[in-house]
């Protein structure tokens, strides 16, 4: 599912490891994809499983007389196989659900000041849900440090070296993934560490992957928010040690290469000491590991690479769950509860077993067929940033305008009903809309006259009512529309509709009193709104990959045997 990850680091350790941490997420080369370390976390059941499990097969045959608690009617699955196995045993089974529970590790949704926008619901009440996958690179444990070896970063603040967005539509009908490279640079918002610790915004552009360290996931659920606008409902975290488990638990994974690889550093030592023949092998433990944070034998070796390779990955690991072994077998199953609650850490809204596992009902709504893969549009960076990469202008906003949209990656439109709004507009002439210039950007100064040349467009579309705000310039990443309260919300939206905005920018907000337009940094330049109504193309620098795609990884020559 991606790749490593971990606990966020006690404001101590975070203090004392702070200058290694800049260098380790700035250096030009890998550091991050392994070592010498090997092993592979322990297939044993922990103790507390065993005891329950001796308990639960004690207790089976006084239980089956035991009438239903309404605990238990309450924790009614769907599944007959989960309901055996987590409810039908009586006292012992509540206990081990509990116990799965207890095992799940739980986490603020952001850290953020900013409050993330609410989903637009289609016609039918619908909204999407939008999942982000994290994968940290900690050394905060024996198992973790023995995976990932790099002893120098041993305490170190997490990177958040995978980020991956599931976008699941409103409809049901399709997946969209779209991986971040982990060098992508940005800017990053202030975060508040739950304990605490205040993490200011960057005034210069890092490495996304550093947002694990400034507080845990929740700021990595911020960064995301910052830059994409895209609302994040959920996020799921795995470190290194939680690979190997799910990976085993899963039973292995099958991936294909082109020709022998051996992940080696120039030297013989380094890169993740992946070692496979020619063709399609199943891998699981370790070795799933290792295929995750190749970087060094993949194509032209970069990270897109390698969000490749993770994305052939997670297209096969979903074909082989979908085949069904691991749901007809109870004690497979049981390994995999307590793999999965054991390996992840999740925001609060996903914090029992239950709602886990009626997330994972809602993705297996959709075909395989209809599960796209992407990478983020991107450019490399020059000068000291040369190697980096940044969000492409033009391509990158239209990705993710089509995930805030609801829009599948995959060009098949949905059939659904645009939702009307619940109050209906008023006469254009009679809509009062407060315009301001929110060009600026970190490295440009706001345009003259913008705010002006938009009052100008809203007048000769009717809306003599239109004027501008010159004490507001504040800049503004994307062109929005405000309202504040739901008597307004068609009024909004006929101004969106005016301008050729995207009705996913217009948001209610309690901090304006009338309606406000931002004309943003994506609209600089006169003329028509820059991405137009309808567009509904992925880029093709997104890469888009289908997930019946089974494919072969192109292996760099230099790194065959």
């Amino acid at each position: 599912m991606g790749g490593p990850v971990g606990r966020s680091s006690t404001s101590g350790e975070r203090t004392r490891s702070r200058v290694r941490h800049a260098d380790r997420a700035g250096e030009a080369g890998d550091p991050h994809e392994g070592g010498d370390g090997g092993g592979r976390a322990s297939g044993e059941a922990s103790p507390d499983r065993r005891a329950v499990s001796r308990g639960r097969s004690g207790s089976a045959r006084s239980s089956r007389r035991a009438p239903k608690s309404g605990k238990r009617r309450a924790l009614r699955w769907s599944s007959a196989v989960l309901a055996v196995l987590i409810l039908g045993a009586g006292g012992a089974g509540y206990l081990y659900y509990e116990h799965l529970n207890g095992n799940i590790r739980k986490e603020d949704l952001t850290l953020g000041d900013k409050r993330m926008a609410d989903h637009k619901a289609n016609a039918a009440g619908q909204t999407p849900l939008n999942i982000l996958l994290i994968g940290s690179d900690a050394r905060d444990s024996e198992a973790n440090q023995k995976l990932g070896g790099a002893k120098e970063t041993f305490g170190a603040p997490p990177l958040a070296d995978v980020q991956m967005l599931l976008h699941l539509s409103a409809d049901r009908s399709n997946l969209s993934v779209v991986s971040m490279p982990r060098d992508t640079m940005l800017k990053m918002p202030k975060c508040t560490a739950p304990d605490g610790e205040v993490f200011p915004a960057s005034t210069v552009d890092v490495q996304t992957n550093q947002s694990l360290g400034r507080g845990g996931p929740g700021c990595t659920v911020a960064a995301w928010y910052e830059l994409t606008g895209i609302r994040i409902d959920h996020f799921m975290m795995i470190d290194f040690a939680g690979v190997v488990s799910m990976a085993d638990a899963i039973g292995g994974v099958p991936v294909c290469v082109d020709a022998n690889i051996h992940s080696r550093g120039a030297n013989g030592r380094g890169g993740s000491g992946l070692k496979l023949e020619k063709g399609t092998t199943s891998v699981k433990g370790e070795q799933a590991l290792q295929w995750l944070r190749t970087r060094y034998g993949f194509e032209d070796g970069s990270d897109l690479a390698r969000a490749k390779a993770q994305h052939q990955y997670m297209n096969s690991m979903v074909r082989q769950l979908r085949k069904g072994t691991k749901l007809t077998d109870p004690a497979k199953l049981m390994n995999l509860a307590e793999a999965a609650t054991t390996a992840l850490t999740v925001d609060k809204g996903l914090d029992t077993v239950k709602k886990l596992y009626d997330l994972a009902e809602e993705l297996k709504k959709v075909p395989t067929k209809r599960i796209t893969m992407s990478t983020m549009p991107n450019v490399y960076g020059t000068g000291v940033n040369a190697g980096r990469v940044y969000p492409k202008a033009g391509d990158a906003e239209q990705l993710f305008r089509m995930v805030r949209e609801d829009m599948p990656l995959d060009g098949k439109a949905s059939k659904r009903k645009k939702a009307e709004p619940k109050d209906p507009s008023a006469p254009v002439g009679e809509i009062a809309v407060s315009v301001r210039n929110g060009t600026a950007t970190d490295a440009l100064g706001p345009v003259s006259g913008r705010a002006g040349d938009v009052e100008r467009q809203l007048k000769e579309a009717g809306f003599a009512k239109a004027g501008v705000d010159p004490d507001n310039v504040a800049g503004s990443t994307r062109t929005s529309i405000l309202y504040p309260s739901a008597d307004l919300e068609g009024d909004a939206q006929a101004v969106a509709k005016a301008l050729g905005v995207p009705l996913s920018q217009v948001k209610r907000s309690t901090d304006v009193s009338g309606i406000s337009l931002a004309v943003g940094a994506d609209w600089r330049e006169d003329g028509a709104y820059p991405v137009s109504k309808g567009t509904e193309k992925t880029p093709e620098s997104a890469g888009a990959q289908n997930g019946e795609e089974e494919g072969c990884m192109k292996v760099d020559p230099k790194y065959t045997w």
